[in-house]
């Protein structure tokens, strides 16, 4: 009894080890602001905007980016480094695999039956995913990878630095022709790297959704920053709702000609 149970120890510290060394160890890549509710029952406050996006323009977007940027590419540094292909979150972009046996995932436009995309469905903005990749396995060696993923972003609103940030939440990962002992870790691993380096995706930022007006009739400026930011998902589309808090100020007169 005592050998099994030394036996069934070791099994457990010993995957925990494999799983810690290779994968890494879970960590939360905190997304600024807070979370993004939906509008108010009674509707948006006065002073609000509506920015209304569809589908399409979400695809025609990431689809420019695979025809002229190539495809993302995420790397996954050793245990506990932050660092990547591109530092801490980073990215980078490649039209062929780099050799040897990196630790990362490059995203797909297409691949398994998916398209990588948007989608605006349920109430919620998901997102689909193709990738392949490679992965260094222990005690197996380098493992190439091709398979799927579905997610959904989770939108935040930072007021201090007027941004809007996205934040990728894998749900699902399908991995295609692994055994079974690597089907664990590996979808693990492709969770932490989607995870780890795409979080937090800046998806607005202060300057493109502040507002200053000059009104020379005044001799001032109207200027106005969003105070809150909320959304919906209705037949396919996103809407965003941006109230604002405006301000007037007179401009500084000019200094006089000497």
């Amino acid at each position: 009894m005592r050998y099994l149970l030394t036996l069934l120890l070791g099994v457990i510290v010993g995957g925990a080890l494999v799983y810690f060394l290779f994968v890494g160890a879970p960590r939360t890549s905190r997304v600024p602001g807070e979370p993004v509710g939906p509008p108010p029952p009674g509707g948006p406050p006065p002073g609000t905007a509506v920015v209304e996006l569809n589908e399409q323009f979400f695809n025609e977007l990431l689809g420019t980016i695979f025809q002229e940027l190539g495809q993302p590419s995420f790397r996954l540094g050793s245990a506990g480094s932050p660092g990547g292909a591109g530092g801490a979150g980073g990215a980078s972009f490649v039209n062929v695999q780099e050799g040897g046996c990196p630790n990362q995932i490059v995203i797909l436009p297409e691949g398994g039956g998916v398209q990588t995309g948007v989608r605006l469905d349920e109430g919620r903005v998901l997102a689909p995913l193709a990738f392949s990749g490679t992965y260094a396995a222990p005690f197996v060696g380098c493992q190439n990878l091709r398979g799927t993923a579905q997610a959904s972003i989770a939108l935040h609103f930072d007021q201090a630095s007027q941004t809007l940030h996205g934040q990728l939440n894998v749900e699902a990962v399908n991995v295609e022709g692994l055994t079974p002992i690597l089907a664990g870790p590996v979808t693990a691993f492709v969770q932490n790297v989607i995870n780890q380096r795409v979080n937090p995706i800046t998806l607005l930022r202060g300057e493109q959704i502040a507002i200053a007006v000059p009104v020379q009739a005044t001799g001032g400026t109207l200027r106005a920053q969003a105070a809150s930011v909320n959304s919906e998902v209705v037949d396919r589309r996103l809407r965003l709702y941006v109230t604002y808090d405006f301000t007037g100020a007179k401009d500084a007169p000019a200094p006089p000609q000497g």
